[in-house]
């Protein structure tokens, strides 16, 4: 576990949030995730960002899946571990009127009489998930990230939690860094507020995402501008063709620096959509040009036949229990991949799979439907959190959950392409920017 470290240096009109690694063990990467462990430190609100100092506040790297950080809602402030996200527009939290999810009892929760800014809205909100939804409803008060303080933000108080998504989950809510076309209740993203309230002087957010595991840091986010120092050369920008998700068009896809052709001319019609969303981890997409980029950089033998064969023969039956609300723990028994008791087993349906005589091959299909349970639980609509302790299955597996959260024209490029490349997102002249990361 690694804890912030706050530094000082002299800047103009932006701030940054720095990005840190939390180290797990190899060994143990499905039981850390339902560690939770909250941290003592406190904030000390002021009123903007004064000096014009860099406040880097430590943001945790959850096993290369997930950046996320605290922020502060309220006076005092009271912290939240937040989600970074680029692939939605909302920001939410627990209420402390949630009386009946379990997720609301083992994070926290945000409790309007015990700030003095608060302002009551009362409006619903409901936001839609892949896997459900959260509802609750909005608020206003100030939002402190970094040093910098966004006074009356419109947020969700999340009253309902359900499904083990978010019980799981290593963060409290999600602070959305998208457009508002696509917010719930058309609430003003605080990202829009940061510029409108003069906080930062360039309407211009970047992150850059260290993906070197033996690096303490993880990165950081920039608001207000660039880090030079984390990109080399010059960026190359593309426009936003529709508001809503950081969207763009992209071409063919260079393995080597060569064209694969697996974009060709006329595949998407005018041309393949791609999302910058740092929401998500890896990269995604249809399932025929999935398995193509896996074949040409040899990659189609990493899944492993257990796995293949999960998805293959039960993928759909699986998500249409979890769609239809069954009880995820039951679901592998059920369809025969494990005993009722929750020990390994396997069912006669898939003897020509596995031999029912060797003993780990069964507990290896058990497993792997297990693991494609808690994947595709960890699924939003586009905002995947799939997470490397998976990679076994990743090959075979995404395609298919990407299959039921996105359109065939949509790619996802995620945190394992932003790690690559410094990602600049320009809201005031409506473009993405990409430069290779230092």
């Amino acid at each position: 576990m690694l804890f912030p470290m706050v530094l000082s240096a002299s800047t103009n009109d932006f701030v940054r949030i720095g990005l840190k690694r939390m180290k797990f063990d190899q060994n143990n990467r499905l039981a850390a995730r339902l560690e939770s462990k909250e941290r003592e430190e406190k904030y000390n609100l002021r009123g903007n960002h004064g000096e014009a100092k860099e406040d880097i506040v430590a943001l945790k790297n959850y096993m290369d899946a997930q950046y996320f950080g605290e922020i502060g809602i309220g006076t005092p402030p009271q912290k939240f571990t937040v989600i970074f996200d680029t692939g939605s527009s909302n920001l939410w939290v627990p209420s402390s009127k949630c009386y009946f999810s379990v997720p609301c009892f083992i994070h926290s929760k945000y409790k309007s009489s015990q700030s003095s800014s608060y302002k009551k809205n009362g409006k619903s909100a409901e936001i839609h998930y892949g896997t459900g939804a959260i509802s609750g409803f909005f608020s206003e008060d100030s939002v402190k990230v970094g040093n910098l303080v966004v006074k009356n933000q419109e947020f969700i108080e999340a009253t309902s939690e359900p499904g083990i998504t978010f019980m799981v989950a290593k963060f409290d809510g999600i602070l959305g860094l998208g457009f508002r076309e696509i917010s719930v209740g058309d609430a003003v993203p605080l990202w829009y507020n940061m510029v409108t309230q003069g906080l930062i002087k360039e309407p211009v957010f970047s992150f850059w995402l260290n993906r070197n595991a033996k690096e303490e840091e993880g990165g950081e986010i920039v608001f207000g501008g660039v880090d030079q120092n984390h990109y080399k050369g010059k960026h190359t920008y593309v426009p936003v063709t529709q508001k809503g998700y950081w969207q763009f068009n992209m071409g063919d896809v260079l393995i080597g620096g060569k064209p694969t052709g697996m974009l060709p001319l006329g595949y998407c019609g005018t041309g393949c959509s791609a999302i910058a969303d740092s929401g998500t981890s890896l990269l995604a997409g249809p399932t025929s040009v999935i398995t193509m980029i896996n074949h040409a950089i040899g990659a189609s033998g990493v899944a492993s036949q257990e796995c293949k064969a999960v998805v293959e023969q039960y993928g759909h039956t699986i998500m249409d229990l979890l769609l239809a609300k069954a009880k995820p723990k039951l679901i592998c028994s059920q369809i025969g991949l494990c005993s009722f008791d929750g020990t390994h087993g396997v069912s006669i349906g898939i003897e020509s799979v596995v031999n029912k005589k060797n003993q780990l091959r069964q507990n290896a299909m058990c497993t792997a439907c297990e693991i494609f349970v808690i994947a595709f639980l960890a699924q939003w609509e586009n905002q995947l959190l799939i997470v490397e302790a998976l990679h076994p299955c990743l090959p075979s597996l995404l395609p298919l959950v990407v299959k039921f959260l996105t359109s065939h024209q949509t790619r996802i490029l995620g945190d394992i392409f932003m790690g690559r490349y410094h990602t600049v997102f320009d809201y005031g002249n409506s473009r993405v920017g990409f430069a290779e990361a230092a």
